[in-house]
């Protein structure tokens, strides 16, 4: 069970660490073909469209795929405008992880783009939250491991089978120190 202080610290990390910089952007202008062949151009999932270099709207591949493809629609006679979902849910870039997630589960999106002073600087996903949690995970575990206390007061040797007030671990083991001299001579 994970308490509160795992949870603090984790989202705790801001979100210009994880977020991609130079997002894909496109004109309010643009046809859906247009803005397919952008994203597959540039691998990626989404693109935010610009009025006036300031964002106004997202356009998606499920966007494209259930407003146009599933319609039946000609994408190079459709614009992005009249797909795209809007208003555009942003994100400062000065604020954390936690927020970012919590803004996503309030909104249901999965890409928030990152702004600094109303310009578009990068765009942040579940998918980079995921890795960035990951990541501190495994790194928790690790410093747990390396943390852990070396000597026990009391207990059962693990390979004698004595009660001892004085066991250490000794590769996996818990040792009581007649057990760990014996060890030390192997």
């Amino acid at each position: 069970m994970m308490n509160n202080s795992n949870i603090h610290f984790e989202t705790r990390v801001p979100v210009r660490e994880v977020m991609r910089g130079h997002p894909t952007t496109i004109d309010v202008g643009t046809t859906v073909a247009h803005a397919a062949q952008t994203m597959c151009r540039d691998e990626v999932g989404s693109c935010i469209v610009l009025q006036n270099n300031l964002p106004i709207g997202i356009v998606t591949e499920e966007d494209i795929n259930c407003k146009v493809v599933a319609k039946d629609l000609k994408p190079s006679s459709v614009y992005v405008i009249e797909i795209m979902s809007t208003p555009l849910i942003t994100i400062g870039v000065d604020r954390m992880v936690g927020d970012a997630s919590a803004m996503m589960v309030k909104h249901r999106v999965r890409r928030l783009p990152v702004v600094d002073n109303q310009l578009v600087i990068g765009i942040v996903t579940v998918r980079d939250i995921l890795t960035v949690a990951t990541e501190m995970n495994e790194l928790l575990a690790d410093l747990i491991e390396i943390n852990r206390e070396e000597e026990y007061d009391m207990g059962v040797c693990d390979r004698c089978g004595n009660i001892s007030d004085n066991l250490s671990r000794i590769d996996n083991l818990m040792l009581c120190p007649v057990c760990r001299e014996e060890e030390q001579l192997l």
